[in-house]
């Protein structure tokens, strides 16, 4: 096993919210410095688009309001192949309802993720609660600080107690030293200094504090209170800086004002642990018992500061032991009274920071970080394995296995030096009907799938040659695809059909994406330009669908192409308006009847409308497929795809034969897409129906797949199997299995279980 060598974390920009981005770029430091072949990126969350700073250790930044910036974020992640990615979840940093654009990040990434919860809420909303839920399944190890956050996640919301980790909040390796030296730093020079930091706002009790310093004032006329940081920016924007005059006013009510000190600023860390260590007490009067950390309560008590604090949940714990002092919510009076007492008992306040300072030696960057590293090994190596051991555990023999492994024998009888032959005789590959550009397309599109983690690729020579027989169909003259060659290598035609032009555009957008290889990327990424402009004139939904599929992977590899993003719109354009041209109640379609690859269709709306931000389309996408979906499914609950014999029929319930492979193929893409869009694992387990289909939870109750040669028969006759097992057909196949085994590594434990229940069927 190979060590952890590539680690991308998800945070969030320093100045909107400083706790998290502060967190994420010291835990990030701490790594980078403790073990030094580890390679770290940052990926940050801006405020609505607002650019900030970072270090160049940020892999991008990503408009938090934008769920097309969440996908962009998973596809450069999937491509820089990182090994782990550790979020750092706080509500209120993502963008959507409850924060929910994450999960479309989350769902896409190919590696194992590690969340830490910095907040876990005891009384959570029914949409809080689903987005958390949904977060935990992606994730393969949760970690929180504090132990009342594992009592609350294993109890409330039902995680196995093996999935969660306890990680104290890291602290600064800061001398303990006297405040002295600060204080005359920061003009505080004899002063009793009493300190509060964070990003103003009601909920810190900043109130109760300033009508504490009257009695404080009685014992210690030289203590000066300092609230230092920004005005919490969401505050701001509501109301103006009205919350921090009212605080000002109350000091000088309360004839305080000379005592009360506001520093409206945001500090980088350096200035931040300067005014710690200037500070006699470090007081958090927070009034929500409901606070699983604080970031500034570990750093002062890392500090050796005496705390006075409020008793929620991280305090509580923190403090325990009289590692400091804990007052009742809202109680100004004993707040007064127990500063006081420390600022009157030098002993006594030397005592407790000695104590706190000891204390706090375990919580250390490079301790904490010593800590995290085995989660991450853990998740990382348990990723696959755990996986795929327990669907072998769980399912049945019939039509119910765990995903098989990639064989790919049948697929290499099935090439030559030209690329993939178009037909076999049974086994035999099949000279006399020659090549196709949609076969060679759809096997780069394999090649391409199975660059993801856990997969071998396919042989770089087999690559070359798909990605050489895609050029080699490029017709400058015509400015299209040929598609039919024959054995003897002459093209039977100057153009293809739109359907093969745009399925070639589909598999070269993928290949500018997610090729192993640069060089080939680049080349995908011009044939595709050159060859895009043609679609703006196809009349064929299916083209539109393949073109826009092509176009979700290349827009997300090459962001600068105006041209590419204007037709993008217009084909969406197009099919949602030809589905609102037919669709009726009891008709949700794109067209007056059902033919091939139908389940495309949807997809394309689903994956456009996601990248684009156009609900419209993603709902659109999921009304039809689910539509589709009813009429794929048996009274008995297994798949049935959209037989041949009834192509051309009109508002007519599908024919049950002759069932492709390529239609079980396309649906499950659809519905991992559909899943991915709204998270219902009946999505989930749609897809699994699908694919079981291929192993005998079908109409005949047969297998089409030969498991150790990776072959599949062409599909199902009324009576019989189609025994032939030509290029489509294998690599429709492969394709739906690829996509299976990348679930299985990729979803979380209530996803896998709809898995394995839909598989059992």
């Amino acid at each position: 096993m190979t060590q952890l060598s590539r680690l991308a974390f998800i945070g969030n920009s320093l100045p909107r919210r400083c706790g998290i981005a502060t967190f994420t770029t010291d835990l990030q430091q701490a790594i980078s410095t403790s073990f030094e072949h580890v390679e770290t990126s940052i990926v940050a969350m801006t405020d609505r688009g607002h650019a900030y700073d970072y270090p160049s250790v940020v892999h991008l930044q990503v408009n938090d309001d934008k769920i097309e910036d969440y996908v962009h974020a998973a596809n450069v992640l999937n491509a820089g192949q990182f090994d782990v990615v550790s979020l750092q979840h706080e509500f209120g940093i993502f963008g959507g309802e409850a924060g929910d654009h994450i999960v479309a990040l989350l769902s896409r990434l190919t590696m194992p993720i590690v969340t830490t919860l910095h907040t876990v809420l005891s009384g959570p909303t029914p949409v809080q609660r689903g987005v958390l839920d949904r977060i935990v399944d992606a994730s393969s190890r949760v970690v929180v600080m504090a132990e009342k956050g594992r009592e609350l996640l294993h109890t409330l919301y039902r995680i196995p107690a093996e999935k969660i980790e306890v990680i104290p909040h890291g602290v600064p390796d800061f001398p303990f030293v006297e405040p002295d030296q600060a204080k005359a730093e920061f003009d505080f020079g004899g002063r009793a200094v009493i300190l509060t930091f964070g990003l103003l706002s009601p909920n810190k009790g900043i109130e109760v504090m300033i009508d504490a310093m009257p009695s404080i004032l009685k014992t210690r006329p030289d203590a000066v209170y300092v609230v230092l940081g920004a005005t919490h920016p969401n505050l701001v924007r509501l109301q103006g800086e009205a919350y921090r005059e009212k605080l000002v006013s109350r000091a000088r009510e309360l004839g305080v004002e000379d005592h009360v000190v506001f520093l409206d600023q945001f500090v980088d860390r350096a200035t931040l642990l300067g005014y710690m260590a200037m500070c006699d007490v470090y007081v958090t009067p927070y009034l929500n018992e409901a606070q699983m950390t604080s970031g500034t309560l570990a750093y002062s008590f890392g500090l050796g500061k005496a705390v006075v604090s409020t008793p929620y949940w991280h305090a509580r714990e923190l403090l325990a032991d009289g590692r400091g002092i804990l007052v009742p919510f809202g109680d100004s009076t004993a707040v007064g009274s127990e500063i006081a007492g420390l600022l009157t008992d030098d002993a006594r306040r030397q005592a407790m920071r000695k104590r706190a300072y000891a204390s706090s030696r375990s919580m250390t960057w490079e301790r904490t970080a010593e800590r995290y590293l085995p989660a991450f090994e853990s998740a990382r190596r348990g990723h696959r394995i755990r996986v795929i051991a327990r669907l072998n555990r769980s399912m049945p023999s019939r039509g119910s296995q765990a995903p098989p492994e990639m064989q790919i024998g049948h697929l290499l009888s099935m090439c030559d030096d030209t690329g993939l032959f178009q037909h076999a005789v049974y086994s035999v590959p099949d000279r006399s009907h020659g090549y196709c550009v949609d076969d060679n397309a759809r096997a780069l599109l394999l090649a391409c799938s199975l660059n993801n983690p856990g997969e071998e690729r396919l042989p770089e020579a087999l690559t070359a040659r798909l990605a050489a027989f895609v050029q080699h169909a490029w017709n400058p003259e015509t400015r299209r695809f040929r598609n039919f060659m024959s054995f003897d290598r002459r093209w039977l035609e100057d153009r293809g059909s739109e359907d093969s032009h745009g399925r070639t555009l589909w598999a070269l957008g993928e290949c500018a994406r997610s090729d192993a290889s640069p060089s080939r990327r680049r080349w995908a990424t011009s044939l595709f330009a050159e060859a895009l402009p043609a679609a703006e004139s196809f009349r064929s939904p299916r083209a539109w669908a393949f073109t826009l599929l092509g176009l979700d992977a290349y827009c997300a590899a090459v962001r600068t192409d105006s041209h590419a993003e204007r037709v993008r719109h217009l084909l969406a354009h197009r099919l949602i308006s030809i589905m609102a041209g037919v669709e009726t109640k009891d008709w949700v379609w794109f067209e007056e009847g059902l033919a091939y690859d139908n389940a495309r269709l949807p997809q394309a709306l689903i994956v456009t409308g996601i990248s684009i931000g156009t609900p419209a389309y993603v709902e659109a996408g999921l009304r039809s497929l689910r539509w589709l979906m009813t009429l794929q499914t048996t009274p008995a609950g297994f798949f049935r795809p959209v037989g041949t014999e009834g192509f051309g029929d009109k508002r007519k319930p599908p024919q049950a034969f002759d069932q492709q492979p390529l239609e079980a193929t396309a649906t499950i893409s659809a519905c991992l897409a559909a899943w991915r869009a709204d998270g219902g694992v009946e999505w989930m387990a749609d897809a699994a129906r699908a694919f079981a289909w291929f192993f005998g939870s079908n109409d005949l109750s047969l297998r089409l797949v030969d498991l150790e040669t990776g072959s599949c028969r062409d599909g199902l006759h009324r009576d019989r199997p189609n025994e032939n097992r030509g290029g489509e057909s294998v690599v429709s196949y492969l394709l739906g299995l690829a996509e299976i085994r990348q679930l299985a590594l990729i979803s979380g434990d209530r996803a896998k279980l709809a898995l394995l229940r839909a598989l059992r069927a």
